[in-house]
């Protein structure tokens, strides 16, 4: 077992992270580089590299790239022997260019980025059930995915299909339609068009019924486990089990990792970026951030816009004031983003009430 504590000059480590292997490098208090060396990314490899980092003094913290990718097991022994793990950005264009591009170059730019405080981001500890759920997710949205594929195919197929079929399936809805194309008797003689055809839109439907029922079951496996991760996020108007678990995959098991709720709102690209000109004084969108979470709370917002009479009330105020409907709906993700991450850091015991839209005149 790795030593939790080391005697020694004050060090930090970077890591540059790959599939096979992990180039780790220590520097000291000021920054003069120590030593650099490679290991596989394996179990054991990580524990080395851990050991050979100590052995060089106190290990104060390891800047990690690659902390959602290559570097996420490696980010979790670090965590779990408790040593502080910080987030590293890869080095930009410019910067390569100029310096140059290698990996020991790598690992010593991640360790200087958290000497010098350049970096401070905490990674996903991605040991929880929300990991859980998030892996899920990319299951289900590839399955997602797939079956507008083959709907698309299908529909495809019926433009160019002979007037006898197509008059056979004219006017179905989706789901009538998949059903009779899943029962269509193709016969024998595939040489011929018709039955071609309708030998590949029954493969066709078959495959957008397993896909359904794959979809199917990922909600029921992957809706207990969003309950259990944040229910208080699932009392807030308009948020489903789709939306929370993308929000939660967003977040992470920690999200407390996020400082503030204006943290959050830059995760999600809702935090409003200045865009004034002279006399013009406004803000805009801001288009950076998890494009996935904003498309959550994208959705949410136009939920409530539609249903929910305070957001209505809201928006009709707004409307007379002379905002256009894109400010409006930028100000509403904003307040979404605040009840959304109070929902994410709750404990159970307490209760999420929406009190920060404002009401209306």
């Amino acid at each position: 077992m790795t030593s939790m504590t080391h005697d020694g000059p004050k060090i930090t480590g970077g890591v540059d992270t790959h599939g096979l292997t992990h180039h780790a490098a220590v520097i000291d208090s000021v920054g003069r580089h120590l030593a650099d060396r490679e290991f596989p990314a394996t179990v054991r490899g990580y524990r080395d590299l851990l050991d050979w980092m100590r052995s060089h003094g106190r290990l104060s913290a390891v800047g990690v790239e690659g902390t959602g990718a290559y570097g996420a097991e490696l980010a979790r022994v670090l965590t779990a022997a408790g040593v502080a793990v910080v987030d590293v950005d890869r080095p930009d264009r410019r910067t390569r260019r100029m310096k140059g591009k290698s990996d020991p170059i790598d690992a010593y730019a991640a360790a200087m980025a958290v000497l010098s405080g350049r970096a401070t981001g905490i990674p996903k500890s991605r040991d929880g059930v929300v990991e859980a759920v998030r892996v899920l997710r990319i299951a289900r949205r590839s399955a997602v995915k797939a079956r507008t594929q083959t709907m698309n195919q299908i529909r495809g197929l019926l433009v160019t299909a002979p007037a006898m079929l197509r008059e056979q399936v004219a006017g179905l809805d989706r789901a009538v339609l998949i059903r009779t194309l899943a029962r269509l008797r193709p016969g024998d003689d595939l040489s011929r068009p018709l039955a071609a055809t309708r030998a590949a839109l029954r493969r066709l439907a078959r495959r957008h019924q397993a896909l359904d029922d794959e979809i199917t079951e990922l909600d029921a496996e992957i809706g207990p486990l969003v309950k259990q991760a944040a229910p208080a996020l699932l009392e807030l108007f308009g948020v489903g089990p789709e939306t929370a678990g993308q929000l939660l995959a967003s977040a992470g098991d920690n999200p407390e990792r996020m400082r503030s709720e204006g943290a959050f709102a830059h995760l999600a690209g809702v935090a409003p970026i200045p865009a004034s000109s002279g006399r013009t004084h406004r803000h805009r969108l801001n288009r950076g951030g998890d494009r996935a979470a904003n498309n959550a709370l994208h959705t949410i917002v136009l939920v409530r816009m539609r249903y929910d009479e305070r957001t209505r009330a809201y928006v009709a105020r707004r409307t007379k004031e002379g905002l256009s409907r894109r400010d409006i709906t930028r100000c509403l993700k904003r307040f979404v983003a605040r009840e959304v991450y109070r929902a994410l850091t709750t404990t159970p015991i307490e209760r999420i009430t929406q009190t920060d839209l404002a009401p209306a005149a």
